[in-house]
């Protein structure tokens, strides 16, 4: 039996998915789309107000999916410490809780989806990486779009559109000068940009990380860090008492290459 299309925006509480996610419901029609979005519980609370801000914009429920662990609880129950380089986090609570609901789509209910994600086209490569994972990774390959990509010839100013058109204020997050808003300013993929403007704006929050990565050092007996330097571990208590020691100006105006967490590996 043929299946139904759905349209499934990879919602993750950031502009450009919201955008997108507008994008897909004017095409296709509200009752045709579906928002999706894995809880990590690591989320900042204006996260959830934006996201549901912009769903009632839409005239959409949220579909929420969760683990029920942390990222901390992941790192944990595989003794091994997310980075830049490998986030078993996003694997477990993003990417998993992803394949299990699409499967879900199409053998409870007989639908086909579409996945639709905010990347923009100075992102092609991240694109690539999302379409050859959905192309052999589910049991049937599944379809991606990238409208910021495929659609428009200009890059989009997703953030002056909701502020500006649809009168919906932008994360905290954003105005604090985060680059993204994923994992409440505690995500491992962060390098030292991330971490010194984390610093800098919420010391609390660093120290909570700072503390999370202590104790799991401890835990397992294992020299491992979420910073890298010179090809080992450089921990988060280093990073603090270098910031203390020279200020935070020289990683703040160097970007970091890292990306946040997206539904891929």
């Amino acid at each position: 039996m043929e299946r139904k299309p759905v349209h499934v925006a990879m919602y993750s509480g950031g502009a450009s998915s919201a955008y997108v996610a507008h994008h897909m419901v004017q095409t296709y029609g509200k009752e045709n789309c579906i928002l999706f979005f894995t809880n990590t519980l690591w989320e900042h609370e204006d996260n959830y107000r934006f996201m549901h801000e912009v769903a009632d914009y839409l005239g959409l429920e949220i579909t929420y999916r969760t683990d029920g662990r942390t990222p901390e609880q992941v790192f944990y129950d595989y003794r091994f410490m997310g980075n830049s380089r490998l986030a078993k986090c996003s694997e477990e609570l993003k990417v998993r809780q992803t394949i299990i609901f699409l499967e879900e789509l199409r053998d409870e209910h007989g639908l086909e989806p579409i996945l639709y994600f905010g990347i923009g086209r100075h992102e092609q490569h991240r694109a690539d990486n999302l379409r050859e994972f959905y192309a052999h990774v589910p049991i049937e390959p599944v379809e991606t779009r990238f409208p910021l990509i495929t659609l428009f010839r200009e890059e989009i100013d997703a953030k002056s559109i909701i502020v500006k058109e649809w009168g919906i204020k932008l994360p905290i997050m954003y105005e604090l000068g985060f680059s993204h808003a994923n994992c409440g300013g505690r995500c491992v993929r962060g390098g030292y940009q991330h971490y010194a403007h984390l610093y800098q704006t919420w010391p609390d929050v660093y120290k909570e990380q700072e503390e999370m990565e202590d104790q799991f050092r401890l835990h397992f007996e294992k020299d491992v860090s979420i910073l890298k330097r010179n090809g080992g571990p450089f921990t988060l208590k280093q990073f603090r008492e270098e910031l203390e020691r020279d200020g935070t100006a020289r990683y703040l105006g160097q970007p970091d290459d890292t990306v946040p967490c997206v539904c891929t590996v």
